[in-house]
């Protein structure tokens, strides 16, 4: 007899219940232990590879649980042509993987033939904003699905923009026809490092457009006279990002919900406990509505 395939965990809406990041270091605990999350969330470039224990260990972690590709690479708002070796290697690891949601970021990485060890931020403007939705149109036409744009961490703010950032993700969302991934920790370290107003952006982002939400952590730089955020995935929800993510579903109601943590990963207890935080809050949005 022939090699019987595993069971594949049926594609579908991913349940509005916490998740975490998949890391390299947790896929042996992960495989052993089946630890009470909802879902989990991969960074798709690591998962471009044919076989190799990586790949095999989210092969079977794959028959337990939801999965989420999340892209960090494509670089969308780059201004040279999309990257088709890239893109093909993307869809070829969501046709092997068959996760539930895909994901990128509204950044760009290259230019001149040079790649960035960074994602990028864009202006805030209406061409930026066509051009963004342009190239999120070709992916997803490329996939053959609809794809979740990420809003990024910033330490600077271009003098052109002309949009806030929450109506420039609305213009590529009508646009392009993406969904968002709405990084609260993002918004907050963005409200500290150059002003913008978080309040504001919650009310004002298109709520039926999000469709995943990330928590993480940050550090806090001392430069000069001031501190600043960097966006480094390195710790535990903060108290005033806990704070701005119960704001979030206050108005959009429970959302699949991902414990980033990217930097000096703890054990994977550490990771279970944070998103047993995020069920919690999610929990009580539940009832507030029952």
């Amino acid at each position: 007899m022939g090699d019987v395939a595993p069971t594949r965990f049926p594609r579908g809406p991913i349940p509005a219940r916490a998740g975490i990041g998949l890391r390299s270091a947790h896929h042996e605990d992960v495989v052993a232990r089946h630890p009470p999350v909802a879902w989990l969330e991969v960074h798709t470039e690591n998962y471009f590879h044919d076989g190799g224990p990586h790949c095999a260990a989210l092969e079977r972690i794959r028959e337990h649980y939801p999965l989420s590709l999340h892209g960090v690479g494509l670089g969308l708002g780059s201004v040279e042509p999309l990257d088709r070796v890239h893109l093909a290697r993307v869809r070829r690891a969501v046709e092997h993987f068959d996760p539930a949601l895909v994901s990128e970021h509204a950044c760009w990485g290259h230019a001149g033939g040079e790649h960035f060890n960074d994602l990028l931020p864009l202006p805030y403007t209406e061409e930026a904003a066509e051009h963004l939705a342009s190239r999120v149109r070709q992916v997803q036409d490329f996939l053959g699905r609809q794809i979740l744009v990420e809003n990024l961490s910033s330490y600077f703010a271009y003098s052109a923009s002309s949009l806030t950032e929450w109506d420039f993700l609305a213009a590529v969302v009508e646009r392009s026809g993406c969904g968002l991934l709405l990084d609260v920790n993002n918004i907050y370290v963005n409200s500290r490092n150059l002003g913008l107003d978080a309040e504001r952006f919650i009310a004002g982002v298109p709520g039926d457009a999000v469709q995943e939400i990330h928590l993480a952590g940050h550090r806090r730089n001392r430069v000069g006279e001031r501190d600043l955020l960097i966006d480094d995935h390195g710790s535990e929800v903060c108290t005033e990002v806990w704070a701005l993510y119960e704001r979030a579903l206050a108005r959009l109601g429970p959302v699949p919900t991902l414990i980033e943590w990217d930097t000096d990963v703890p054990a994977l207890d550490v990771l279970v406990s944070e998103a047993r935080k995020a069920d919690a809050c999610l929990e009580r949005i539940r009832a507030l509505a029952a």
